[in-house]
């Protein structure tokens, strides 16, 4: 396992260096805008570029080997997770960034054993930062070594969350509702970069505190979850327990003291007009 793990981890770092590539290269150039669920659930022309590549390159190289991709989802493909080798991608997090020049947008690719979460890849493109982490090796930026901040005053925290693509009136109340009960705790500040996983790479580096979000999906969260524990933090499902993949909850924290705090803040809502299936294989 150990060795399938580092060579499977060695080409994903190859393969989000050349997504990157495309990604740099598609900002100088008109983008096909499509839209998915809504007219603010963006899908270019570069997230299909980029998903086909890493899927074409893992069939080659890792023909046994499950996968679990956002634009593949979007286009039909069910979201299963088994027990099987499975790659977990998201090949443009920070889509509406991607769209109007803003500088967060990373190609994520996580890796999965029976269920196990064992390596990240994040590359942050445009910033040039690669994080990366395997399962009990520890986590880096750029090949730098990351540590959480070791802050347990939640006053003195700065807590990442994003908005989401749910424009219904009832979501956005609620997530209003949550971020002002987390300001008012209060806290230094609320952040958000537009992109789950730069997020949590920001929990990883120790540059905020926390990060919570309802409604994310598997392929936003994967690849950072084993860059936030290999740093030291800790990631739980926002409701109860810890973090599960397919619960489309998150909270990644710097330790339990501020974990704990922002849970008894938030309230979990119930996702309103999803249209994606999310299913687990025994």
């Amino acid at each position: 396992m150990a060795d399938l793990c580092q060579e499977a981890m060695d080409h994903a770092v190859a393969l989000a260096k050349k997504a990157g590539e495309i990604v740099r290269d598609a900002l100088q150039n008109e983008m096909k805008i499509m839209c998915k669920s809504s007219s603010v659930d963006l899908v270019t022309k570069t997230d299909q570029k980029v998903e086909q590549l890493i899927i074409d390159s893992v069939k080659e190289k890792f023909p046994n080997h499950g996968f679990i991709g956002e634009e593949s989802v979007a286009a039909g493909q069910p979201c299963l997770l088994t027990d099987d080798p499975t790659w977990i991608v998201d090949p443009v997090d920070g889509t509406t960034n991607f769209v109007h020049g803003y500088p967060f947008v990373a190609v994520c690719i996580g890796f999965a054993v029976n269920k196990m979460l064992e390596f990240g890849v994040v590359y942050s493109c445009i910033e040039d930062k690669m994080y990366t982490a395997r399962r009990g090796k520890g986590a880096f930026c750029n090949g730098d070594p990351l540590q959480v901040s070791d802050q347990k005053e939640i006053n003195q925290s700065i807590i990442a969350t994003e908005f989401g693509s749910s424009r219904d009136p009832e979501v956005v109340d609620k997530i209003f509702s949550n971020m002002r009960k987390i300001l008012c705790l209060p806290v230094h500040g609320i952040r958000g970069s537009g992109s789950a996983a730069v997020n949590m790479c920001l929990v990883a580096a120790g540059c905020v505190e926390a990060y919570y979000e309802v409604g994310i999906h598997c392929w936003d969260v994967a690849a950072a979850a084993v860059i936030v524990a290999e740093a030291g933090g800790v990631l739980v499902d926002l409701e109860d327990g810890p973090l599960d993949l397919m619960s489309r909850r998150i909270l990644a924290a710097n330790n339990e003291t501020i974990a704990a705090r922002i849970r008894r803040e938030i309230e979990v809502y119930p996702l309103v007009r999803d249209d994606t299936p999310i299913e687990t294989k025994q």
